[in-house]
Parts: C-alpha cells; sequence; structure tokens
C-alpha cells in the first residue's frame, strides 16, 4: 500500500579506498569532467530528489570530501564493510520506522533521476522494497581451473545496481542480521524478504577500474550535451 506520508532519506556509502584502481587517491575523488569529481556528480543527483537528509559514509581518514564544499550533506564515519557504513548512516537519521532509506554507491554518478524517481514509487507501494536491476544479455558460463563446466541459463538473471529502497526499520534489522551482505537487498532476502525489480539502464555502471571511468567520462560528456 503506498505510502505517501513517508519521508525520503538518503545514504552514500563513500568509505571505500578505491585500490584497484591503482590511484593516489579513492576514485570517489577522481576527476570526471570540468572538475566535477565522482562523488560530487553522484550527490549533485540525489540531492535533485530532495530528501529529508542526505548523509555520506566516509573512511577515518578521509582528507577529500571536506574539499568537494557539498552543501546540504551530512557526513558520518563508515566502517570497514559496506553493512557497517550504512548502519553508521542510519544511525544518524532520526527516522520513523517506515520511512523511506535511499542506499546508492558513491561510484554510480550515471544513473538517471528519472529512474531513481521510478524506484522511489516502486517502494512507495511495496512495504518488501525495491531496487534498480538489468536483466542479464550475455552468455554466462560456470568455470573451474579455467575450463568451462555448465553454461548458465540466464532467462531469470538480472544484475543487481543501486540505489536500493527500503523502509527504515526493515533495513536496520536486515543489515545488522546479515553484516557482511554485500548489498542491502542481499541482507532483505535474507530474512525470507523478496524486493522488487526496477528495471535501469547499462550505462548506470559501477566505477572500479580505469576501463569503468573512461566510460563513465563518456556517458556523462552525452548527458551534458
Amino acid at each position: 500500500m503506498q505510502n505517501p506520508l513517508s519521508r525520503l532519506y538518503v545514504v552514500v556509502p563513500a568509505a571505500g579506498t578505491g585500490q584497484r584502481m591503482g590511484s593516489a587517491v579513492p576514485k570517489q575523488y577522481l576527476e570526471l569532467s570540468s572538475g566535477q569529481t565522482v562523488l560530487g556528480l553522484t550527490v549533485s543527483k540525489l540531492q535533485k530528489l530532495r530528501p529529508n537528509r542526505l548523509v555520506v559514509a566516509l573512511h577515518a581518514a578521509d582528507t577529500w570530501f571536506d574539499e568537494l564544499h557539498l552543501s546540504g550533506v551530512d557526513r558520518v564515519v563508515g566502517g570497514d564493510h559496506r553493512a557497517a557504513s550504512v548502519l553508521s548512516a542510519l544511525a544518524a537519521i532520526d527516522a520513523r520506522d517506515e520511512d523511506l532509506i535511499l542506499v546508492h554507491d558513491a561510484v554510480r554518478p550515471c544513473v538517471r533521476v528519472s529512474d531513481i524517481n521510478r524506484l522511489i514509487d516502486l517502494a512507495r507501494n511495496h512495504a518488501e522494497g525495491a531496487l534498480l536491476a538489468t536483466p542479464v544479455i550475455d552468455t554466462l558460463k560456470r568455470v573451474m581451473n579455467q575450463q568451462v563446466t555448465e553454461t548458465v541459463d540466464r532467462s531469470q538473471l538480472w544484475q543487481a545496481q543501486t540505489p536500493q529502497v527500503f523502509q527504515f526499520a526493515l533495513l536496520k534489522r536486515a543489515l545488522q542480521a546479515t553484516p557482511a551482505a554485500t548489498d542491502e537487498a542481499s541482507a532483505v532476502e535474507a530474512l525470507g524478504i523478496s524486493p522488487r525489480i526496477c528495471q535501469g539502464r547499462a550505462d548506470n555502471l559501477k566505477i572500479t577500474t580505469n576501463e569503468d571511468l573512461a566510460m563513465a567520462r563518456f556517458i556523462v560528456g552525452g548527458e551534458a550535451q
């Protein structure tokens, strides 16, 4: 049932150090275009949602965030794992049980605000929450010792993205119960609850490698035209 009175809070886990990028600074602080950083663009898109609060969870030794001069953004110290960072942000939020918490990767700057709004509408209508995802289109192989052992049926497989949106009480309970969860949806699933899928776009990529960064710069350049 739709709950139009629920408030919206946004959480951005950004405590990662991005060691796989091999850069001098964490990947969320790398430049995308015209002085705009990955995290800066991500936050600017999330602010268009006009949330009640936007909280970024940072590494304890973060020395770059203040240089972004982001207004209307609160900061907390994140944890060693994603769930710990999100829980740290939840502890700083004065939310009601039914309020919506939107969690989005700091390094997904190419997400479309229109897709996020569709996702929020879906989560308002379904108490089990929702996430952006795309159907798997490539042929998948199961491999052992560098040899194919099986071609996996992809007909029911989707690739999870963020944002992911859940009610405050549900998300907090799920993450406390499954602190090793790699995303919020899997923690909720561990409770026996099945989140809804909202189909997103393939270009809502997560920047993990230098190749991803190059592709994100290309996508962002196209958005600016």
